[in-house]
């Protein structure tokens, strides 16, 4: 990772967060080159030891960071966590308010004695009336009209992933880099950071809220939506496989129609416009569709992909560990699990310097760097005051 002159490099975090969120938060830190320090209690981070639907969260959301266990019942533990933020630049935590104060970790008192901490809360909610209220993701989709829009009103549906968590923890990363910059700048002084998961859903649901206050009309759940293209559907192909189509542009209509054999279409005064189309869907939709039924998924996707229009299968999650473009090199990158297992992820969604990043991570095993952080903190380099900000170059 060094190697690779990441922009994080230099940037210390001391972590203490769970679940999803605030984890989030730091494997994109580590990713980005920042020394994440995991502090867990003896037991570990419960997140650990969860089946089903969690077996994933702790190595997929923890990897390259490094663990150390402490013991806030023991005064030696509580002085190392003490010496390991005043060596910091960044603390990371997502309790419910009020759970941190009682261990002296609340954002005021650690403002007081660290002047320069960067402190990113992740919570339920920013401040106001429901600032005292615990959430999780799907609470928060109910609550924002999320699951409305993706189900119905009378059957709302979550989004199929913890969409809301880890979109959180990009808005802490976010926040903490922008922390950082202004540092860049000589403006002295820490930043106190709160992070809202009710808000970052909020922000996903701006779309159809501005829409309802600039017309009026209370927006369609997706199942019900108007749509606002002539083609935007998923079609069946001849050997019974599926396929969305998406035709969005005037030269998609022409090509489409022209390739697909539907010059009648083209030739149909009542059609020149999107607008006209759209209207007309309930006649368009079926001869589309008898139309495609007559072609196999491979060559249906060749000729679309020839003529620029957009389209996809219908995947499920394991069926990208066989696609060509996940597969391409720095796509998915092989990572090692506490157990010394290798899994395989996707990369962080962006290319630094041409290159992927996250190749090689390793999720940490309980406490296994407890020893080595106390020593560099015995060490000359670290003092137990506050060190100046990381500057970015």
């Amino acid at each position: 990772m060094t190697g690779m002159g990441l922009p994080l490099e230099g940037v210390r975090v001391i972590e203490m967060t769970h679940m999803v969120m605030g984890p989030t938060c730091g494997m994109i830190l580590a990713q980005l080159g920042a020394d994440v320090i995991k502090i867990e209690p003896p037991g570990g981070d419960k997140t650990r030891s969860l089946g089903g639907m969690g077996t994933s969260f702790f190595p997929l959301f923890n990897r390259g960071k490094r663990s150390v266990v402490l013991d806030f019942a023991k005064a030696d533990d509580r002085e190392t966590m003490h010496r390991l933020l005043a060596s910091a630049d960044v603390f990371l935590e997502n309790f419910r308010d009020g759970q941190l104060e009682k261990q002296g970790l609340g954002a005021g008192a650690l403002r007081q004695k660290y002047p320069e901490l960067i402190v990113a809360g992740h919570k339920g909610f920013l401040s106001g009336p429901y600032e005292h209220r615990p959430a999780l993701d799907e609470v928060v989709q109910m609550m924002s009209g999320l699951a409305a829009m993706t189900g119905t009103r009378e059957k709302p549906q979550r989004v199929g992933s913890s969409a809301n968590d880890i979109m959180g923890g990009m808005f802490g990363a976010i926040a903490v880099l922008a922390a950082l910059f202004q540092k860049r700048g000589g403006r002295k002084g820490g930043a106190d950071i709160r992070i809202g998961l009710f808000e970052n859903c909020l922000f996903l649901v701006a779309q159809h809220m501005v829409e309802y206050e600039m017309t009026g009309n209370k927006p369609r759940s997706m199942p019900e939506r108007e749509h606002a293209w002539p083609i935007y559907d998923i079609f069946e192909t001849a050997g019974g496989e599926r396929i969305f189509i998406g035709v969005v542009t005037e030269g998609h209509w022409q090509s489409f129609c022209r390739e697909f054999g539907l010059q009648d279409f083209l030739d149909d005064p009542t059609l020149r416009t999107t607008t006209e189309r759209i209207l007309a869907r309930s006649r368009i939709i079926p001869r589309a569709a008898e139309v495609i039924r007559q072609w196999n998924a491979a060559e249906l996707s060749a000729t679309l992909d020839r003529l620029n229009i957009c389209f996809s299968p219908i995947n499920r999650p394991e069926d990208l560990f066989d696609d060509p473009h996940v597969l391409r090199p720095g796509g998915l990158v092989n990572n090692i699990d506490a157990n010394g297992r290798a899994f395989r992820v996707p990369a962080l969604p962006i290319e630094w310097n041409g290159a992927g990043i996250g190749e090689g991570l390793k999720v940490p095993v309980l406490g296994a760097d407890t020893s080595a952080v106390r020593a560099e903190l015995e060490g000359p380099q670290i003092s137990s005051t506050v060190k100046p900000a990381v500057r970015l170059a």
